[in-house]
């Protein structure tokens, strides 16, 4: 076993890494939900709009697959969305087999919001790192054990 991980073991339980990930990562999610709660949104619809704002607008199939979720769920967020008059559906005129999905000008106003709201999070969680230690956690994070299949994730 790892020396590293030994010593982790034997530390304060409370210290371990996996209680303090788990820690975090519920007051960061419970922090983001409640920014996106603040702009109408639950956390699956904010980040829709936050893939599609990259874009604009992208394939629905492109989307699932992008946010790792089954068609079936995201067919539901976007039902949502489209209702709150956010995005809109229309067909591909290449394939009409496909759908493309696109932010309305209201939905652009609230990503804005939204963007903003996660943004202000995420500068209070992390305003003791510097850029150079965000961007090793960001690689570390990227290394832990963890996949879409995992059973909490489906």
């Amino acid at each position: 076993m790892n020396a590293d991980l030994t010593d982790t073991l034997e530390a304060d339980p409370l210290d371990r890494l996996g209680f303090l990930l788990a820690r975090h990562g519920a007051i960061a999610y419970a922090r983001m939900e409640h920014a996106f709660t603040l702009c109408g949104l639950t956390p699956r619809q904010g980040t829709t709009l936050m893939l599609l704002g990259k874009s604009g607008h992208m394939s629905q199939k492109g989307m699932a697959g992008a946010l790792e979720v089954d068609p079936s769920i995201l067919c539901g967020i976007l039902n949502d969305l489209e209702a709150t008059h956010f995005v809109e559906r229309r067909r591909d005129p290449a394939d009409r087999r496909r759908h493309i999905v696109a932010l309305t000008e209201e939905g652009d106003r609230v990503l804005a919001k939204a963007q903003e709201a996660i943004t202000k999070v995420e500068q209070e969680l992390f305003a003791d790192f510097t850029p150079e230690e965000l961007s090793t956690l960001r690689k570390l994070l990227a290394r832990v054990r963890t996949s879409k299949s995992d059973t909490v994730c489906t």
